[in-house]
This record gives C-alpha cells, structure tokens and sequence, in this order.
C-alpha cells in the first residue's frame, strides 16, 4: 500500500490514536493499545508496526527518567541496566526474526495479556504502597537472582512491552527493594533502556517506517505533555480500568479480523 492510496481518514486516525496514546502513557500507561492499531490501519506490516511504535512513544520515556533520577538506588543499577540491555537486544532480535504472519497471530494474545497485567497492577500496586510505608531498612539484594527475575521481563519488553511496568516493581520487592520512590524510578529506567537496546536494534535493521514514526512521534508528545498537567487530578483506578477496556476491545477486534483471515 502506498501513501498516496492510504485513505485519509487512516491520517486522521494515527493522529487521533497517537495524541490520546501520549496522554494515556503520560496519566496510566497502555498507549501502545491505540498506536500500535493505527500503524497497522496505515498498512504498515506488523513487525514494522510495532517497531515503528516503540520508535516514536520512547521520547515520552526518556522524560520521565529524567524527572526520577534522584530516586535511583545507585547500589541496583548495574544489575538493572545489564538485565535491560541483554533482555531489550534479544527481544527486539527475536521480534525481527519472527515471521510476519505469526506475529499477526499473536497480536491479540499478546495485547490481552498486556491489559490483564494493567489490570492486575492497580491491587499489586496498592500492596506496594502498604509495604513502603512500613518501617524496613536497606537489604542487601541478591543480584544474579535479580538479573534472571528481571531479564524475561526485559525480553518481553523488547519484543512488545505493554503491560510490563508493574512486572519489573514486583520483581524488585520481591528481592527487598521496598521504597515506593526507588521501586517506580527503577521500573522507569529499565522500560526505556529496554526500549532504547530495541530502538537501535530495530533502526539498525531497517524496520522504522519513518513518515508515520515522526508522526506518531510529534503527536504522542504533545498529549503526553498534556496528559502529564490533568494526570494528577484523574482517579488511577477509573484511569487503569479504562486502559483495561480498551485493551480489551482491541484485543477482541484482532481475535475476530484474525478469525476473518485465517
């Protein structure tokens, strides 16, 4: 398919999808469930459409590692950054090695996957919250354990990533990280190296559709910027239930076009 036989309201829709995906990613996350689509709606084949899409929302995370980073703890970032890296690389590999076809297949297992794990962020979430504000003093971390916890995750990322922020705080409690500040500024850190290790990956091989990348990219930033200002006067709980229904609903359209094609 070439632009100039792209109906324009496919346009409008990567536009439309992009702007509400950097405000959903700025006040809950899931944005990939509406840009991800519309790379696809553009004719973008979907290998290319999902690297596209990681390409164009990782600015959005770069900013926000920027605003965390004095909530880093300095002790755990070597085993974070190599479990990002290793993970990121091979999964974007992986993903570029799958054939197009059964990546399509995936597509809607995948996205339902990511909004069962929105889903189940909002309680994880609150027992985060509760572990944080009892009294606990610095544990020393076990780091090859947390390296292999962290690296699947990493690889998921990688690969397609929605869904996994809240996979990466886990894993970190679990091995005696309890500061609610360190767990998100940690979970931010790795989800845009991992991203960056496939952005280069992905801009090495050839894989960015470009014209619909610095669209989406351009688009996605300024709903970010304005999803960032009304984010804290939302409800995280109405915000995470919509991200939940919308990856839903796309999911079930994919299982049905799917169905339609096979």
């Amino acid at each position: 398919m070439t632009a100039e036989s792209i109906p324009h309201w496919r346009y409008a829709w990567l536009v439309t999808a992009s702007s509400i995906a950097g405000v959903m990613n700025a006040m809950a996350g899931g944005g990939s469930f509406l840009s991800f689509p519309a790379m696809l709606a553009v004719g973008v084949l979907p290998i290319q459409a999902n690297a596209t899409n990681t390409v164009a929302l990782w600015p959005g995370q770069l900013t926000s590692v920027a605003a965390l980073r004095s909530d880093l703890r300095r002790d755990l970032l070597p085993v974070v950054m190599a479990a990002s890296v290793v993970g990121g690389v091979s999964g974007a590999v992986v993903l570029l090695k799958t054939r197009q076809i059964t990546f399509l297949h995936m597509v809607p297992w995948l996205l339902l996957t990511a909004s069962l794990l929105f889903g189940l962020s909002g309680p994880v979430s609150r027992w985060l919250r509760r572990r944080s504000a009892e009294p606990h003093v610095l544990h020393r971390t076990a780091m090859v354990p947390l390296f292999l916890a962290l690296l699947p995750i990493c690889f998921y990322i990688g690969y397609f990533g929605a869904g996994a922020g809240f996979l990466i705080m886990t894993a970190l409690a679990l091995f005696g990280v309890e500061e609610m500040n360190a767990l998100n500024s940690l979970k931010v850190l790795a989800a845009c190296t991992s991203n960056l290790c496939a952005v280069l990956t992905f801009i090495a091989s050839g894989a960015i559709v470009w014209r619909y990348c610095l669209i989406s990219m351009v688009f996605a930033g300024a709903g970010g910027y304005a999803g960032a200002h009304y984010s804290r006067r939302m409800n995280p709980n109405t915000l995470r239930a919509i991200v939940v229904i919308t990856g839903c609903i796309i999911a079930a359209y994919f299982f049905w076009r799917n169905g339609l094609t096979s």
